[in-house]
């Protein structure tokens, strides 16, 4: 059952995430060795996928290619490389993450898929596969970084299925985290704000956003930010919609702002450049027909949040 109206690309694991079977090790070693169950394979970041079936009219293009996971168990070479997704149906899933400069599509994981850019095929997967990535990449980008515990100094293991690390030494846990971020649309009087960075390709404009800081709502972290990169008070913020984003593990919460006037300036630090836009050149821009500049692409939530408010969505 869907929860919201809108999903946004990355979001919509489909799977039971079964969190009660993480800590049964037994388990998981009888399901690794299990010839049913499945696994993704992620190289330096980069899926493995494959062409989808041809379907008629648009459709998706490309598709998980699933390995079996004791294949995937005896690539991951123990536990580190490994993380239990969850369950399709009875069906357990596994990840394993490889890393190297030699492409394993080229190698042990010949004729069964390419790897590609997770951000160049997200809107040619079905979108159940793309949630399923992300929290794949997302976790194994957590993992990477989060080896040594970082209140005693000591390496940590993987515990609990590899959504733990557990130090030996002074047995601190440590869980996933996400960084959980606000952008926004800032409205007034039938147009919207959008900004520029200075490190952007050139002509894109997007949404206006910023990490939240500790003590601090979504809606104060909106208005703080809109005061900050364009000195901008908001009056009035409501929400509209979520998205994980796995670059590395940020949780995006979509937001419609409305501020009390037209006078934006950029800080010249986050922003070099804002601009207002009507509803039609709002529209125009994220259909790629506004001359001279244009949106973060359909993947991304700024795109929609722009959508959303040309359409009259919002």
């Amino acid at each position: 059952m869907a929860l919201s109206i809108i999903t946004n690309i990355f979001a919509g694991n489909p799977l039971d995430r079964a969190s009660e079977r993480r800590g049964d090790a037994a388990w998981l070693a009888e399901k690794l060795e299990d010839p049913l169950s499945l696994a993704v394979a992620i190289w330096n970041g980069r899926p493995l996928v494959e062409d989808a079936p041809p379907s008629p009219g648009p459709g998706v293009a490309v598709q998980i290619a699933y390995l079996r996971a004791d294949m995937a168990h005896d690539l991951a070479g123990g536990a580190e490389r490994l993380l239990f997704l969850g369950l399709w149906k009875d069906v357990a899933v596994f990840a394993v993450d490889l890393e190297g400069g030699a492409d394993p599509a080229e190698g042990p994981l010949a004729g069964l898929g390419r790897f590609e850019e997770l951000r160049g095929v997200a809107l040619t997967l079905p979108a159940a596969d793309a949630g399923i990535l992300a929290t794949a990449k997302s976790m194994f980008e957590w993992r990477r970084k989060h080896r040594w515990c970082s209140n005693c100094g000591q390496e940590s293991a993987v515990a609990d299925g590899g959504w733990k690390r557990l130090c030996p030494a002074c047995k601190t846990e440590h869980f996933p985290r996400t960084d959980p971020v606000a952008i926004m649309l800032a409205v007034n009087e039938g147009k919207c704000l959008l900004g520029r960075q200075a490190l952007w390709p050139p002509g894109m404009f997007s949404a206006l956003a910023g990490f939240v800081e500790p003590g601090e709502t979504i809606e104060e972290a909106c208005a703080r930010e809109l005061m900050e990169e364009a000195g901008l008070t908001a009056t009035a913020v409501r929400y509209h919609s979520s998205q994980p984003w796995p670059w590395p593990s940020s949780l995006m919460m979509g937001l419609i702002a409305e501020v009390d006037s037209q006078d934006a300036a950029p800080d010249q630090t986050e922003l070099e450049e804002v601009r207002w836009f009507t509803r039609p050149e709002a529209l125009a821009l994220i259909q790629g027909k506004l001359d001279g500049v244009f949106a973060p692409p359909p993947l991304a939530i700024a795109h929609q949040l722009i959508k959303a408010w040309a359409e009259g969505e919002d």
